[in-house]
């Protein structure tokens, strides 16, 4: 079974892109969740929308997200085959 493929378009009614993006967020927020359990590993989420909210929304703690981001500037970059 398949989904219908849908348009992706601006949604011009604020208040239903509003609630579209709260439940986005909340649905992501919920597998970030669920991978760092399943899996045992270190995750965040940084969500900013100009539209709605002027504070980036981070999960799990701002404190994580800076130490996840540290770690992940300090890896060396892969070698690309040209």
């Amino acid at each position: 079974m398949s989904r219908k493929k849908i348009k992706l378009a601006y949604i011009t009614n604020d208040l239903v892109r509003k609630t579209t993006y709260k439940k986005r967020t909340k649905g992501l927020v919920k597998k970030v969740h669920e991978l760092t359990t399943l899996y045992g590993i270190e995750a965040c989420t940084i969500m900013y929308s100009p539209d709605f909210n002027s504070q980036p929304e981070v999960w799990s703690s701002h404190v994580s997200a800076r130490r996840l981001l540290s770690k992940s500037k300090k890896l060396p970059l892969s070698k690309q085959n040209n």
